[in-house]
C-alpha cells in the first residue's frame, strides 16, 4: 500500500522520560547465579546490543498516564497549539491499562478533551504509532478532519521484572534462555505528536506520504502476551532480524518512487531502535549512511511504539533538522509489517 498526503503537517511533538534508570550491568548483577552457572561473561548485554541502559516508570504506572504526560508536554512546549481543536485522539501503545475501555478514552479523560473529539486504540507492536500517523493523515487529507493527536505510553517495567525472574530459574539451559533476551532490551517512555492541515500551520514540516508492506509469514516470531499482572514475551530474534530487514530492503524501492526521493537527497533517518546489530545490518543492506543516522537506543532501549517517534521528537529538540530537510521515518514491526513514511521541513 501507498499513499500521499499535500495537506498534512506536524506542528508538535511531546515526549516524556521515566526518572528511573536500569543500566545493563545491574540487570546483569540481578542474573550474576544464572550468567555463572552457563558460563556466560558479564557485559555481553551492552556489547551485544549497545543499550547500555534503559528507563522505567515507577511502579504501577498506567500507559494512559504515561501518555497522557507527553501529550501535556507537547502542549506546555507548543502554546499555539489547542486541546479543544483536536478532532480525534489515537493512543497507539502496545501496553494498555486494560482491555475495556479503550487506553485512549483514559487519554481522552485526563487531558479534559471535549466531547467532539473521537477516540480509539490503534496497536500493531512497534509499528503501531506510524500506522496510527498513517490513519490520521489519511482521514486530515480527505477532510473527514482538521488535527488528531496521537500519543503512546509503554511500561516495561512488568516484562522486566518477570523476565529477570524468569531467568533466575536453575532449570533453564543456554538454549532456553535465548528467546528472553530480547525482553532485556526494552525500555519505557511516552510520546504525542500532533497532525494537522497545513491551512492551521502553514510553516510546520509536511508529512509526504509512505509505503507499507506485510510479511506475516514471520508473525510468530516475536509474540507476547499478559499473564495475570505481568508479560511474557519470546523473541527469536535472529530469524526476525534477518526477516524484518529482508521486508525493508523490498519496501525501501517502493517508498522512494511513492514519494519522489533519490536516497542521496535524504539528510536523516529515524527508524525503529532495536539495537547496535540490527541498526548496522540495516543500514548495510539497505545502502544507506550511517552518519544520517540519529538513534536513541543506547540510552532509552527499545521503547516499542514509542521508539521511533520519541527518536525524532529528541532529534527535534535537538534541532537538528534545517529548513528543506528532508527526514525518512523507516518503522518496522513484530508480525511483520514495514512503513516508511517522509517528513520534509520547509525551506525558509
Amino acid at each position: 500500500m501507498q499513499a500521499s498526503f499535500h495537506n498534512v503537517v506536524i506542528p508538535a511533538l511531546g515526549h516524556v522520560l521515566p526518572q528511573e534508570i536500569w543500566s545493563s550491568e545491574a540487570m546483569e548483577e540481578q542474573l550474576h547465579e544464572t550468567y555463572h552457572r552457563l558460563h556466560l561473561s558479564v557485559g555481553r548485554l551492552e556489547l551485544m546490543t549497545g543499550i547500555r541502559e534503559r528507563r522505567i516508570w515507577h511502579p504501577g504506572m498506567l500507559a494512559s498516564r504515561a501518555a497522557a504526560s507527553a501529550a501535556q508536554a507537547l502542549f506546555e512546549g507548543h502554546p499555539g497549539a489547542q486541546l479543544h481543536t483536536i478532532d480525534l485522539i489515537i493512543n497507539a501503545s502496545v501496553c494498555r491499562d486494560r482491555l475495556e475501555p479503550a487506553t485512549a478514552s483514559y487519554v481522552h479523560h485526563l487531558l479534559s478533551l471535549p466531547s467532539h473529539t473521537q477516540a480509539f486504540d490503534l496497536s500493531n507492536a512497534c509499528l503501531g504509532f506510524i500506522n496510527a500517523m498513517w490513519v490520521a493523515a489519511s482521514q486530515i487529507e480527505c477532510g473527514l478532519i482538521r488535527s488528531a493527536l496521537i500519543v503512546s505510553g509503554e511500561n516495561s517495567r512488568p516484562l522486566l521484572e518477570s523476565t529477570l525472574q524468569a531467568l533466575q530459574n536453575p532449570s533453564l539451559d543456554r538454549h532456553q534462555i535465548k528467546p528472553y533476551f530480547a525482553n532485556l532490551t526494552i525500555g519505557s517512555a511516552s510520546v504525542a505528536m500532533l497532525l494537522c492541515h497545513r491551512h492551521l500551520a502553514p510553516t510546520a514540516p509536511r508529512l509526504l506520504g509512505g509505503s507499507a508492506l506485510a510479511d506475516t509469514n514471520a508473525c510468530h516470531l516475536c509474540e507476547g502476551d499478559a499473564m495475570s499482572d505481568s508479560w511474557q514475551m519470546q523473541t527469536d530474534s535472529e530469524a526476525l532480524l534477518h526477516a524484518g530487514i529482508a521486508l525493508a530492503r523490498r519496501n525501501w524501492p517502493i517508498f522512494l518512487q511513492q514519494i519522489h526521493w533519490k536516497t542521496s537527497s535524504i539528510h536523516h533517518f529515524i527508524s525503529h531502535q532495536v539495537g547496535k546489530r540490527h541498526q548496522e545490518q540495516f543500514y548495510e543492506a539497505l545502502e544507506l549512511d550511517r552518519q544520517k543516522d540519529f538513534s536513541t537506543f543506547s540510552f532509552l532501549g527499545n521503547t516499542g511504539s514509542v521508539a521511533l517517534p520519541i527518536t525524532l521528537s529528541i532529534a527535534w529538540g535537538q534541532q537538528r533538522f534545517r529548513p528543506g530537510d528532508r527526514v525518512a521515518l523507516l518503522g518496522i514491526g513484530s508480525g511483520l509489517h514495514s512503513i516508511m513514511m517522509g517528513i520534509e521541513f520547509p525551506k525558509i
